[in-house]
């Protein structure tokens, strides 16, 4: 039986897993889990555990995962699962920097049997479509789940992958579980612009904000109503317990596992849904130090960037002029002048407009600031807006402005999926 989407989210507060049915509004209930948990919040991997695998009990299953996919005690969730007789674990699908995490950024692991299970890892990085469902198809598995740590970015790419393999999944028929975890920056607000489909690619599919503010099962279900109606997947999502939407990932008591190389700690995840706009120019975004997204700059920038960003006053932050060479990426072996981002309070600072901040006095301040030829730039931001204003003159408060109407209408839609208080 079909609920609204008001139904959907009663129902959520009371059980620990929903069942999306084919019209992605379905719910059904979980026994609740047990076992020992080292944190207050045990994620959906380990209450499905607790459960004895109910959910996938008869299935084949392939699970999409990577380093960040493990236990309380830090197991990983494929070496917890594979000699477990109660689920039938029977292919493993990477994603972009692979499944045991050993490419950089762009790169992935391709295909190979993982020498510690001997199971089949499939990669799925840039497949999408049916390409991506013959891969499903192939692995001859019944059930895909999805179990890996965002960082709570729209150009993230792992959120993608899960919206690539949701869509794969309905086309090659087979059901779709997502395992929740906590969104690391907080599940409070969604911040920035909100994305036009034409620029859509890797880096932001479809309409949400920069900063969408949600947790994995929360997106899969915005996705599967609001962007595969005509053709939605057969989804099953498993909560959280003991997650508030008010956490920062250190509240959680969970263990931090870099989702990527440049996503060292949640430190690192605080500040990227604002700072990665730096990718699309020819400043440094930190890649190649011990603090990328914080460390920003370039050759020929001086204290007069970090001074015209405190200048600002922005909330809960404060600049420090810094210098640092790259070991690889931008820079790479040179000493570059710019400025470290110290998040003083994270309670108040807004990554996205302190990102645009950095983006109006560092073009005003250092004569060599330019946009990446290939205009990434609006790729990451989700449309042209953010670089034609501030090559036109306009600040901060004017930039921000420009896209508060489409994120009022993100926000009225987001709010329909949120599973937690």
């Amino acid at each position: 039986m079909s609920l609204s989407r008001r139904g959907l989210l009663a129902a959520g507060g009371a059980v620990g897993a929903l069942a999306a049915t084919a019209a992605g509004t379905g719910a059904a209930n979980a026994a609740p889990a047990s076992g020992r948990g080292h944190g207050r919040v045990r994620t959906g991997f380990d209450r499905l555990a607790a459960d004895g695998y109910s959910l996938l009990r008869g299935e084949k299953v392939g699970i999409v995962t990577n380093p960040t996919g493990i236990t309380s005690d830090v197991r990983h969730i494929v070496d917890v699962m594979h000699p477990d007789d109660r689920v039938d674990l029977i292919a493993v699908f990477g994603p972009e920097h692979g499944f045991r995490g050993t490419a950089q950024a762009g790169g992935s692991e391709g295909r190979y049997d993982d020498p510690a299970t001997g199971l089949p890892v499939y990669d799925t990085y840039l497949k999408s479509g049916q390409p991506l469902a013959d891969v499903f198809t192939a692995s001859g598995v019944d059930t895909v789940v999805f179990d890996i740590q965002d960082a709570g970015a729209r150009f993230y790419t792992y959120i993608w992958t899960l919206y690539d393999c949701m869509e794969a999944a309905a086309l090659a028929g087979k059901r779709f579980v997502v395992l929740d975890r906590p969104n690391p920056v907080t599940g409070r607000a969604a911040l920035g612009p909100v994305l036009d489909p034409a620029f859509g690619t890797f880096v932001g599919r479809r309409e949400i904000a920069q900063a969408h503010g949600m947790t994995v099962t929360e997106l899969a279900l915005l996705f599967n109503a609001e962007f595969f109606a005509e053709r939605p997947v057969d989804l099953r999502v498993v909560k959280m317990s003991g997650w508030r939407r008010s956490d920062f990932f250190d509240g959680t008591g969970l263990p931090w596992v870099p989702p990527s190389p440049n996503m060292p700690t949640p430190d690192t995840a605080l500040v990227y849904s604002g700072t990665c706009l730096f990718e699309g120019t020819n400043l440094s975004e930190g890649r190649g130090t011990t603090r990328p997204f914080e460390l920003l700059g370039a050759e020929g920038v001086d204290h007069r960037w970090a001074a015209a960003a405190n200048a600002l006053d922005l909330p809960g932050v404060a600049f420090r002029e810094a210098y640092f060479a790259p070991t690889f990426s931008k820079f790479q072996g040179k000493t570059v002048g710019g400025v470290q981002l110290h998040v003083q309070d994270r309670e108040v600072f807004d990554p996205v407009r302190t990102g645009i901040a950095l983006l109006v006095t560092a073009k005003r301040t250092w004569s060599g600031f330019a946009w990446r030829a290939d205009n990434w730039i609006d790729k990451l931001t989700g449309n042209t807006r953010v670089r034609t204003m501030i090559d036109a003159g306009a600040d901060t408060d004017e930039v921000v402005g420009a896209w508060q109407a489409d994120l009022a209408a993100f926000r009225a839609v987001r709010k329909s999926y949120l599973l937690y208080r």
